[in-house]
């Protein structure tokens, strides 16, 4: 069986990807559990080596990842460059830190014994990548996983298989000793049957709630961790003393890149009364700036979202608002490329709002902004926090002890002043409500790929 990919620039058909089978599929996790024996004795110098040299090989293909990343989801060529920075930097840094992250945890002197703790690795790590970061997504648990000693099977999403298959390049002349690597082209049933094997130890799904639902119950009957990177519907407040100029040119862009299609990028505003009109005004302006079109095409900064089914799901959020009173302030006309149907769809700010609205409540996971008048940081919080989501969320303030002050209120994973829709690799990556469970980034994400095991031994 194959999975035919479409790409949303041209409705193409741009790649026919062969299907593993069941039984492929088992004697995949077969394989990666027979490696993990001798890959856990491998020494951390060693396997750095080969993660080293497959963070190489991929930066140095980064035009041709770049090309097949504009074919595949849409982005704008030029902007793909960006997401194998992000890979680098990531990488980079996770490598940085292994030793001092996996290194055996001292718990003090006590006379006539030895104890610490080892964090020991989970063996078979089964990873599911979503296909709007795929390679950001992806490294956040590879490269970690395989440094810490498991093994690893990626599985992309059917939209992004090929870029399993640059991983899977990537570490070839590195070393890795067969079955340590491997990547699953499969589908809903295969991937469950993968979940519910014995011999997978943990499962890392990067996607949407409802997949995140499918993915724990498949794993409901086994003793295992699941982590979850799932939605979000992230919010910003806009302060009366912030730099309302500032402000709206990156909450644009936090809303409006990689076509809106980013668990946390912006998706609702809140704006202290005093700046309100001030900020919609440069937010319009900075969104009429927008060309929208055909990824490979110069001057392009935004390109199509997924497929038109999304495409036709955003327009429904946008009338779903319009029905119970917002205003759509950018014409769809300004964007001759937006076009029902396809995958097209222009970019869109919303005001008089509320939370009735889906743009408001639900993920729209497109380049739509709702923004909502407030009169106090009191009644932002509430409103930032009335959300079944908790991944990232943004305060733009000129005083710090403030920004410090709503932060700590916030339910969130991260809580950024003064930017937004950023990792950095150096901080734990968390989601919580209906956003997810687990970490993954910084000291903290090898935690999730380990095992702590006590050693308390007598001196003779």
């Amino acid at each position: 069986m194959n999975a035919e990919i479409v790409s949303p620039v041209n409705q193409a058909v741009v790649r026919t990807v062969p299907l593993a089978s069941r039984a492929e599929a088992i004697a995949a996790v077969e394989r990666s559990h027979a490696a993990f024996a001798g890959w856990r004795k491998t020494p951390l110098a060693e396997r750095k080596r080969i993660v080293a040299k497959f963070v190489d090989n991929f930066v140095a293909a980064k035009d041709a990842v770049a090309e097949e990343l504009a074919w595949l989801i849409g982005r704008p060529y030029k902007q793909n460059y960006n997401e194998v920075r992000g890979f680098e930097e990531r990488a980079r840094h996770l490598l940085s830190i292994a030793d001092e992250s996996l290194a055996d945890v001292a718990v003090g002197d006590k006379p006539g014994f030895r104890r610490f703790i080892r964090r020991e690795p989970l063996g078979v790590v089964f990873a599911i990548a979503a296909w709007n970061y795929p390679y950001l997504i992806s490294v956040n648990v590879v490269v970690p996983a395989l440094l810490a000693g498991n093994t690893v099977i990626l599985k992309q999403a059917p939209q992004t298989f090929p870029c399993a298959d640059r991983f899977a390049a990537a570490f070839t002349g590195t070393g890795i000793p067969e079955g340590v690597f491997q990547v699953l082209h499969v589908d809903h049933a295969v991937a469950e049957a993968v979940i519910q094997h014995p011999s997978v130890s943990y499962v890392q799904f990067t996607g949407s709630v409802r997949g995140g639902a499918e993915v724990n119950r498949a794993a409901a009957s086994r003793f295992i961790t699941v982590g979850l990177e799932l939605g979000g519907s992230d919010p910003a407040y806009v302060r009366e003393d912030a730099d309302v100029t500032s402000a709206a040119e990156n909450l644009v862009d936090g809303a409006m890149y990689n076509s809106g299609q980013s668990c946390c990028g912006i998706e609702r505003i809140y704006v202290h009364e005093k700046v309100y009109d001030a900020f919609v005004a440069k937010a319009v302006e900075v969104t009429k700036q927008y060309v929208l079109g055909n990824p490979f095409e110069e001057g392009v900064n935004l390109g199509p979202v997924v497929r038109a089914s999304s495409a036709a799901e955003i327009r429904a959020h946008i009338q779903d608002a319009i029905s119970k009173g917002a205003r759509a302030l950018i014409d769809e006309s300004l964007f001759a490329a937006s076009k029902e149907g396809t995958a097209y769809v222009a970019p869109q700010i919303l005001v008089d709002v509320d939370h009735t609205m889906k743009v408001m409540n639900d993920e729209t996971f497109g380049p739509v902004v709702g923004i909502m008048k407030v009169s106090s940081d009191e009644q932002a919080i509430r409103l930032m926090n009335d959300s079944r989501f908790g991944l990232t969320a943004s305060v733009w303030t000129k005083d710090d002890e403030a920004a410090m002050r709503i932060c700590d209120a916030l339910e969130a994973g991260t809580v950024f002043m003064n930017r937004c829709d950023y990792l950095d690799p150096a901080l734990a990556w968390i989601g919580i409500k209906d956003s997810g469970r687990g970490c993954s980034l910084s000291k903290f994400g090898f935690d999730q790929l380990t095992r702590p095991k006590s050693f308390h031994l007598r001196i003779a």
